[in-house]
């Protein structure tokens, strides 16, 4: 590190090696450094440049951060034949394709909030089979403050037959509080239980926006 005459520090010395400024804190630490070989900017945790980087920029100017909550799940099987007493079932994606902080468990087909903030999410599934002797049928996104379910409710009379296959969507921006979950869920009233939720095609995802 060096002092100039004009006032401004420099660190380093324009060799090839990486640099960085720790902030020793009384719970934790931080560091904010150059990962040399990467020509990256680092924020992150610890004293230890490249461990646990939360925010990293690079020569063009992109930003990531590794550790924000983002994820994306598919169905691994279909929910057959689903029961028409307007009971809720939860949508089984129980395969990972991406899960930046943990947040989603393939146990339960849950994400869980890491903390308070604004989410983006997504989903789009195929309903075969649906019956017209269906009062309702609606697939939504379910979570703890509150259901998002405008655009996916529809009525079964009026069809003039059983419908082969239903795509649906639904995107929001969903405010949750720290430790709230979200689900895909779907419920029928009345009619044959003949419905299924198709394994190919159905996918929810979603990240922390704000």
């Amino acid at each position: 590190m060096a002092l100039s005459r004009a006032g401004l520090i420099t660190v380093g010395n324009a060799a090839a090696e990486d640099r960085k400024i720790i902030f020793d804190g009384n719970a934790q630490d931080w560091h904010i450094g150059i990962d040399d070989s990467a020509d990256d900017l680092t924020i992150g945790l610890g004293s230890t440049l490249g461990t646990t980087s939360h925010i990293v920029i690079d020569e063009a100017g992109i930003v990531r951060m590794p550790l924000q909550s983002a994820f994306s799940a598919q169905a691994g099987s279909a929910l057959s034949n689903v029961a028409t007493n307007n009971a809720v079932h939860t949508v089984p994606l129980s395969t990972e394709i991406f899960d930046l902080n943990a947040d989603f468990n393939t146990g339960t087909y849950t994400f869980t909030a890491p903390v308070t903030g604004k989410y983006l999410l997504t989903f789009s599934a195929t309903l075969d089979n649906v019956d017209t002797g269906a009062t309702f049928v609606v697939i939504y996104i379910k979570t703890s403050n509150r259901n998002y379910s405008d655009s996916n409710t529809f009525g079964i009379n009026g069809y003039s037959g059983d419908e082969p296959r239903v795509e649906v969507s639904q995107t929001v921006v969903a405010d949750m509080d720290a430790s709230d979950t979200a689900i895909i869920a779907v419920r029928q009233h009345e009619g044959t239980a003949q419905m299924d939720v198709g394994d190919d095609g159905c996918h929810f995802s979603g990240y922390l926006v704000a």
